[in-house]
């Protein structure tokens, strides 16, 4: 093996545990994480879920949903008593290994949100263009009273303490996707974003939060957290989510 290959091995491992990573452009990280289209399934691969990340969202998890009870149950009067509707939004999201579950959120929008939402995209191309590039309204017009002031607080992704508590999730990890954006947008990094767990909150909620310019951007922030996984970065990214939200 030739001394420049040895430099680059070492060059390798040091941005992998360097958590930070701002010397890493996100393209290089994307094509260092491309498989051919004859990869192992995502079914077939192992997930990686440390001892520590077991001993950080296990216990923490059970506690914040212990002290946020009162205030859980304060949210589900108010969502009740605005529209009489369902307290919760349970909705399919990717997860480890490629296999769906249900994320539970606090329902933040009205009960045809469905129905709304095609009509809004029928009617207005502009919102129709903003959907298909983010999946997502800026100002959703679907939105409830309520529902806006859980989004601006996060106060809609306590009920994901119960999907960590179950195994679905983990307190710190990419963001949970449906079928259809992890489809459309994690084609070449898909092995990548089925060894991990979904996340509450991630490196994607501290970095940019509400302001990617893409969804690529997104998936990019997605794969570097993938890369640089550790400790010292979860608890990082745990501390900076209390500032940001």
């Amino acid at each position: 093996m030739s001394g420049v290959q040895i430099l680059r091995k070492k060059k390798k491992r040091r941005a992998g545990s360097d958590f930070l990573g701002e010397a890493m452009s996100s393209e290089i990280l994307l094509e260092s994480f491309s498989q051919p289209s004859d990869a192992t399934p995502p079914e077939e691969l192992s997930v990686r879920y440390p001892m520590w990340k077991r001993l950080i969202d296990y216990p923490l998890s059970f506690i914040l949903l212990l002290f946020s009870l009162p205030l859980m149950i304060l949210i589900a009067i108010l969502i009740k008593l605005e529209d009489k509707g369902p307290v919760f939004f349970l909705h399919e999201r990717v997860g480890a290994r490629g296999k769906t579950f249900k994320l539970i959120k606090f329902r933040t929008m009205c009960l045809d949100a469905e129905e709304r939402l095609k009509e809004l995209l029928e009617k207005d191309p502009k919102l129709r263009e903003e959907w298909e590039k983010n999946y997502k309204l800026k100002d959703d017009p679907r939105v409830t009273k309520v529902g806006r002031i859980l989004r601006k607080l996060s106060l809609d992704e306590l009920p994901q303490l119960i999907n960590v508590l179950k195994g679905d999730m983990s307190l710190v990890g990419p963001r949970p996707v449906t079928k259809e954006e992890f489809q459309k947008f994690y084609k070449d990094v898909a092995h990548i974003y089925t060894s991990l767990k979904p996340g509450i909150t991630g490196y994607w909620q501290v970095k940019a939060r509400s302001d990617c310019n893409s969804y690529e951007e997104r998936v990019k922030l997605d794969v570097w957290y993938a890369q640089n996984m550790s400790l010292l970065l979860d608890l990082k990214i745990l501390f900076q989510t209390i500032l940001v939200v």
